[in-house]
C-alpha cells in the first residue's frame, strides 16, 4: 500500500479490499475520530487512514499551494488495485482524480467537489479565528495549514478549477453522500457526478445534515457505506 511513510498513518487489520480514507480540506487522521474503525468493523475490511502532507502530524507542505494541489496529491498516491477510497470533501475530489487514472474497487464520497461554487467560496471566506483555534488539537502546523488552504480556495484563479472532464474516465462503482444543509456545496455537485461518471453511481441525500455526514448523520452514513461496500466485496 503506497502511502508515503513520512505521512502520519494508521492501519487497521481486516480482509480485502482495503478502505483508504482521504480526509477533507481541514481534516486529518485524528479528525475522522473513530469512524474509520467503525466502518472497517462493520464491513470486515482492512483500512488505512492517513494525514495528507501539511496536515495532522505529517510534514509541512510549503505555501503557497498551487491551484492543482489536489491533482498533485492524487498523483503522489501509489495504491494497490484492490482498494475502496473513502473520501470527504477535498479528499473526495482527490479520490475521483486518482480513480480516473488508476483502477480501484469502488469509491465512497462524502460532499465531493467537482467544480467551484459561489456558496463554497463564500463559506470559506467567512471562516475565522474560531476555526483556526480548533485546528490546533489536530495539526502540528495549524496556522500554516489554515492560511494555505484558505488562500488557494479564495484565489481568483481557483474559480476555474473543474474536474468534470475526468469523470467519464472513472470506472469504479461509486456512492455519493451529500447533506441537504451542506454549507460548502449543493446538490449540483452530486448531479454532475451522477450524470457524467463512467460507472454506476448511487446517491444519498441526507436531510438535516451538513458538510460532514459521517459526523452529522453518523448511523445513517455508516449503514449506507457499509451496505455499499459489502455489495462490492
Amino acid at each position: 500500500m503506497g502511502i508515503d511513510p513520512s505521512l502520519e498513518q494508521l492501519r487497521i487489520d481486516g480482509a480485502p479490499p482495503t478502505l483508504v480514507f482521504v480526509h477533507e480540506g481541514l481534516g486529518s487522521l485524528s479528525a475522522w475520530r473513530d469512524f474509520p474503525a467503525a466502518l472497517a468493523a462493520a464491513t470486515g475490511c482492512a483500512a488505512v487512514v492517513f494525514s495528507r502532507a501539511g496536515y495532522g502530524r505529517s510534514p509541512r507542505m510549503p505555501a503557497p499551494w498551487p491551484v492543482e494541489f489536489m491533482h498533485h496529491e492524487a498523483a503522489a498516491l501509489r495504491l494497490d488495485d484492490d482498494v475502496i477510497l473513502v473520501g470527504h470533501s477535498d479528499g473526495a475530489s482527490i479520490a475521483l482524480i486518482y480513480a480516473a487514472a488508476h483502477p480501484v474497487r469502488a469509491l465512497v464520497l462524502e460532499a465531493p467537489h467537482v467544480f467551484v461554487e459561489d456558496k463554497t467560496v463564500a463559506a470559506i471566506a467567512r471562516l475565522g479565528d474560531d476555526v483556526r483555534a480548533r485546528l490546533a488539537k489536530h495539526h502540528d502546523h495549524a496556522d500554516e495549514l489554515f492560511d494555505a488552504w484558505r488562500d488557494v480556495w479564495l484565489r481568483p484563479a481557483f474559480r476555474r478549477w473543474n474536474i468534470e472532464a475526468i469523470l467519464a474516465r472513472v470506472h469504479a462503482p461509486t456512492l455519493v453522500i451529500q447533506g441537504d444543509d451542506d454549507e460548502y456545496g449543493t446538490v449540483a455537485q452530486v448531479d454532475a457526478i451522477r450524470r457524467q461518471l463512467g460507472a454506476p453511481c448511487e446517491t444519498l441525500m441526507l436531510p438535516a445534515c451538513g458538510h460532514s455526514p459521517h459526523r452529522d448523520q453518523r448511523e445513517r452514513t455508516l449503514a449506507a457505506m457499509s451496505d455499499f461496500i459489502r455489495r462490492r466485496r
